[in-house]
């Protein structure tokens, strides 16, 4: 899909993942980040990670987005809940922001855009080098509840290797050399709140953009999506955030 349909899709969305605001906060218990925190979040969204921990725990960070207008939504929150002087976003490619930064952060996280790395493997090895020693990786990544069958692939537009089961997925941590320490996994009404409130946004885009180049397209994407969510996802697809650290 093209950033510009995520733009559109999500324009009514806080959080950009099939995750409640109190699971949001959860996370941020769990992974126990307090003032002397530094953060460092990857294809941030919005920035409700960062506005949110940093008016709830003090901690700081930076967030990175390849869309700015996520990022102008991201600077109006931290001026919302007063936090512009512990949090700052910067409009990058993530992956090609690690690439070439060289500092280290308490908590590195990218939670649903290891697309970023072109991979689960290939992103938490472009995270490490920016993490503390014994810093906490955040990564929100989709899981096989079950095996999906060829249709429900097909309309998702992934392979069946895109993605693992849970042990598969604990598997390809292990392989990076990491330790599960938590997790906080979405549930069905988040699923179905995140999916559903992105086609009404796209429905009312389309009703007052019929003309335009992108419409067509749109409407295809908006089709497929449905279809896949309410045939195969709600069953076969699963999210959630893991946390995570260098195994010891």
């Amino acid at each position: 899909m093209s950033l510009r349909f995520h733009e559109i899709a999500e324009s009514g969305h806080r959080v950009l993942n099939p995750f409640s605001e109190e699971k949001l906060d959860l996370l941020g218990e769990i992974t126990r980040v307090g003032e002397n925190t530094r953060l460092l979040d990857l294809a941030c969204g919005k920035g409700e990670l960062l506005c949110r921990w940093a008016a709830a725990h003090r901690i700081t960070g930076l967030g990175v987005d390849i869309s700015e207008v996520f990022l102008a939504a991201a600077r109006e929150r931290a001026a919302e809940l007063r936090v512009t002087d512990r949090v700052t976003f910067l409009n990058r490619e993530a992956g090609a922001y690690l690439r070439e930064q060289s500092e280290v952060y308490d908590v590195v996280s990218c939670l649903g855009a290891t697309w970023i790395g072109g991979g689960l493997v290939g992103t938490v090895k472009l995270m490490l080098p920016a993490l503390k020693d014994d810093g906490i990786l955040l990564i929100g990544e989709p899981y096989w509840e079950d095996e999906p069958p060829r249709e429900a692939l097909e309309l998702l537009g992934y392979g069946r290797e895109d993605f693992g089961t849970l042990g598969e997925t604990l598997d390809r941590f292990q392989a990076c050399g990491l330790e599960l320490l938590e997790m906080v996994m979405a549930d069905l009404d988040g699923w179905d709140r995140y999916m559903a409130s992105q086609w009404w946004a796209v429905s009312d885009w389309l009703a007052a953009n019929p003309d335009d180049p992108d419409a067509p397209r749109f409407r295809e994407i908006l089709d497929g999506a449905r279809r896949f969510h309410l045939n195969y996802g709600r069953r076969y697809f699963g999210w959630g955030v893991f946390v995570l650290r260098r195994a010891r």
